[in-house]
């Protein structure tokens, strides 16, 4: 006899097979992994975000999430190569041509490169949630931000939050300053709500699409034992959630990415990936409530 109580429906039955129809959520896993700086294995990340979905109900102050149409758009194939990259660009157009709101479920933030050229092709800005600026030179999960404005995104169209002090050498810190991009630190968050953090990245960026880059390394190493560039001193997990539900309430953001989780490393009580799996949930309670 099954154990299953039909009046705890779980989340993980919520999110189904695509199919042609719109749909309020896309999610798709970019399971990049070959170019980190450090190794690590969150290109099995994306899976077990899914999985864990399993260990939550619907149930949100915003509402029932079930009045929400969620489908899962499946992984995209060796992501990592030039070509991979094309094909991470190809279905997040495809996913925002059907949904509202795209969540890309990483692998490392390399992956941020490919899903915000899509959505941000006709204009609009980036936020990220990092201890990192991702300036970096070459092609790594450490250059997605330099990558971008090398392509033509404005730096003064991008605004970074939770940028942490010893997570960035000096140089990479003058080059965002030059490049114009719009820094909120982690000391900074001490001293302001979420709501007037969020509304200061708004106003910078001004008009049109924005994605959302969630490196969930902008947390406390204590939160996220998976995160391997984590330090500690970052911010809670709960802090992490709720700039998720008040990002995604705003009609402008139309894709997000979660990243930098490394799947084999997390603690045994799965720690992060359960962030993982409720950053989805609480980015999908924020577009209820718009």
């Amino acid at each position: 006899m099954s154990n299953e109580d039909r009046l705890w429906p779980r989340a993980s039955d919520w999110l189904t097979e695509a199919s042609a129809e719109a749909c309020d959520i896309g999610v798709f896993g970019v399971p990049a992994h070959l170019t980190s700086i450090s190794p690590t294995g969150a290109n099995q990340t994306p899976q077990a975000i899914r999985a864990a979905l399993m260990r939550y109900s619907l149930n949100s102050a915003a509402g029932d999430l079930g009045a929400l149409t969620a489908f899962d758009f499946g992984d995209v194939s060796e992501p990592d190569s030039s070509e991979g990259e094309a094909r991470t660009t190809a279905i997040t157009k495809h996913v925002l041509s059907q949904a509202k709101l795209a969540i890309a479920l990483g692998g490392d933030n390399s992956i941020t490169y490919a899903v915000a050229r899509a959505t941000l092709e006709a204009g609009g800005g980036l936020i990220t949630f990092d201890a990192h600026h991702d300036i970096r030179e070459g092609v790594s999960n450490g250059s997605p931000i330099r990558r971008l404005i090398d392509e033509g995104l404005p730096g003064n169209k991008i605004v970074q939050i939770g940028i942490n002090d010893f997570s960035n050498s000096p140089e990479y810190t003058k080059r965002a300053k030059a490049y114009g991009i719009h820094v909120i630190t982690r000391a900074d968050i001490e001293k302001l709500t979420a709501e007037n953090i969020l509304a200061e990245a708004f106003e910078v960026i001004g008009s049109g699409p924005i994605h959302v880059d969630f490196d969930v390394d902008v947390c406390d190493r204590a939160f996220v034992p998976a995160c391997p560039a984590s330090a500690p001193g970052g911010i809670s997990a709960f802090q992490l959630r709720e700039f998720a539900r008040l990002a995604t309430r705003n009609s402008q953001v139309r894709s997000i990415d979660i990243t930098e989780i490394d799947a084999t490393k997390d603690s045994e009580d799965q720690r992060t990936i359960r962030l993982g799996a409720l950053l989805i949930l609480e980015a999908a309670a924020g577009l209820l409530a718009r």
